[in-house]
């Protein structure tokens, strides 16, 4: 075996969802269809999205539903937020990393942090 080639997120729409997630992290999409896209930065791992039929958000914080989710890391928290929201992100009222990391969530629902690295 040599490693991880990719994280692949279900969801309903794969190139709505590769479009947020190209603003979020500056990657190229490097596949697009209906049923899957992705995308690649400059590390050898590439993040996918992929269509599946009656998709349902995970839930956040504490419904069972949640199983993992994304760090991005960026230089300003405040700054990055304010950037995520304006294209669609939406932050939800728990937030348990005080001021070390903000947690958002992308237009369909998955949960990822936002973390000064």
């Amino acid at each position: 075996m040599s490693g991880i080639s990719s994280v692949v997120i279900n969801c309903a729409d794969p190139v709505a969802l590769a479009h947020f997630y190209q603003q979020a992290t500056g990657w190229k999409i490097t596949a697009s269809d209906a049923d899957y896209a992705a995308l690649s930065g400059e590390g050898t791992v590439q993040l996918g999205f992929q269509r599946v039929d009656d998709h349902q958000a995970p839930g956040w914080p504490g419904t069972g539903k949640q199983h993992s989710h994304l760090d991005i890391d960026v230089v300003d928290l405040a700054q990055a937020t304010k950037e995520l929201l304006a294209i669609g992100a939406t932050q939800p009222q728990f937030q348990p990393g005080g001021d070390d990391w903000v947690v958002l969530a992308d237009p369909e629902g998955h949960v990822f942090c936002l973390v000064t690295g």
